[in-house]
């Protein structure tokens, strides 16, 4: 790559505690946690959170006392809110820069060149005051001849207050004094385990795994490290993906509030599931052959044995109608239900898909997906996610109170529901 041109990744800090604490500014400098579906487990922490020491992933209940008595404040997932703000901040950076890749929900990579941006710490700082200033988020800019080094640049820029959030490392002086102190699990693509093994042999830091022989990884260890090493030597291996790949397969699967023991309750949450699935098909432009239902007890509890099954079928003709979908629910669902079980968790798979339109049609087949079910479809979706309400279907039933994930302390959508925005009184 030339030096004059970068990739940069652009990360928000501490996304879900940050979106949470931008609409509670009583909550300045306090402990912030988020917690999973059902108020399980930490899935995001504020700075003040982890300086106490608060572990990802681990279940709330261990550590609530704990927790409160040191003045922090716990949230359930506000996933309409994180979302909302996640497609402001990649708005901004698709206004800034040429080309941009949505890597999550709280990170991109963006193309930067010299040629337009002029110096890029500059550049990288007038992203930050611009995402801050029209969104009230703070993100760190790390920049770098290829992804993995972008990465390595944001954890520093992270890690370090004093370098104002941004670094680059396109020098190869200032790489390698990071490097050397820089432990090798926080290296994009390296995990715990495989760090674990790399210690094992003596790979304790950046440095030493950049020093270590490609080939030789690669028989040990495959391709990707090998193109990590190559990727933290400036080599690029991954260019930016400005269109997200289609997916293989959807999965629509929660954890229930509360247990499940009759087969009314799991048809209704299994058909809530199905609803959200077959919005996502849509969105994807694909339709569906293969639909798979599974369901399962706790596999933690000691009271009774753990019991998980499922159950697919494949469809004469792909569709992506969500009656049809639905009907297959009450067909299935007694293949693998057993009565006197506490169910904990169910869900629905869609996979072999087809774009839409490029079904190959079946003179056999009792019915076929008509222009009038895909109008239909469509108008939904627009009701769904536009402002004027939503459209479910009977198959769902109206008291949801089994299967609806617990969320104790669910905060407002502030950004996207008229009716939860604060009012002031004079």
């Amino acid at each position: 790559m030339n030096k004059s041109c970068a990739v940069a990744l652009v990360d928000v800090n501490n996304f879900y505690a940050s979106c949470e604490r931008l609409f509670r500014p009583d909550l300045k400098g306090v402990p912030i946690v988020v917690l999973s579906n059902n108020d399980g487990c930490v899935v995001a922490r504020s700075a003040e959170a982890k300086k106490l020491g608060i572990k990802m992933g681990v279940p709330y209940f261990q550590i609530r006392q704990f927790f409160e008595a040191m003045g922090g404040v716990w949230f359930s997932s506000n996933y309409a809110l994180y979302g909302d703000m996640s497609q402001r901040v990649m708005t901004i950076l698709e206004g800034m820069a040429p080309a941009v890749e949505v890597y999550s929900i709280d990170e991109a990579f963006i193309e930067l060149s010299e040629s337009w941006a002029g110096d890029l710490v500059e550049y990288g700082r007038q992203v930050r005051e611009r995402v801050q200033q029209w969104t009230g988020l703070v993100v760190g800019v790390g920049i770098g001849p290829t992804k993995t080094l972008a990465k390595l640049a944001n954890y520093a820029a992270k890690k370090w207050p004093a370098t104002g959030g941004v670094v680059d490392l396109r020098d190869e002086g200032r790489r390698a004094k990071l490097m050397a102190i820089t432990p090798v699990d926080e290296i994009w693509g390296i995990g715990r385990r495989l760090a674990a093994k790399l210690e094992a042999q003596g790979i304790k830091t950046v440095a030493e795994l950049v020093a270590a022989d490609p080939k030789s990884l690669r028989r040990q260890y495959g391709v990707v490290v090998e193109r990590t090493v190559q990727e933290l030597r400036g080599i690029p291996c991954a260019e930016l993906e400005q269109v997200a790949q289609a997916k293989q397969q959807i999965i629509c699967s929660r954890s229930f509030g509360e247990r499940i023991t009759t087969m009314g309750p799991m048809h209704q949450a299994l058909a809530g599931y199905m609803e959200r699935a077959t919005e996502k098909l849509r969105a994807e432009g694909m339709c569906c052959r293969h639909v798979t239902l599974f369901i399962r007890t706790s596999p933690f509890s000691d009271k009774a044995p753990y019991y998980g099954n499922q159950v697919s079928t494949k469809l004469d003709m792909p569709t992506n109608d969500t009656r049809a979908l639905l009907a297959l629910i009450p067909q299935l669902l007694p293949h693998i239900w057993r009565d006197e079980q506490l169910y904990q968790k169910g869900g629905v798979m869609l996979a072999d898909f087809t774009p839409i339109g490029m079904q190959q049609g079946d003179l056999f087949a009792a019915e076929q997906q008509s222009p009038r079910s895909e109008a239909l479809m469509q108008v939904i979706d627009r009701i769904n996610q536009g402002r004027l309400g939503k459209v479910y279907f009977a198959a769902r039933g109206r008291d949801t109170r089994e299967w609806m994930m617990k969320r104790e302390k669910l905060s407002p959508r502030y950004t996207t529901c008229l009716s939860e925005l604060p009012s002031a009184k004079a």
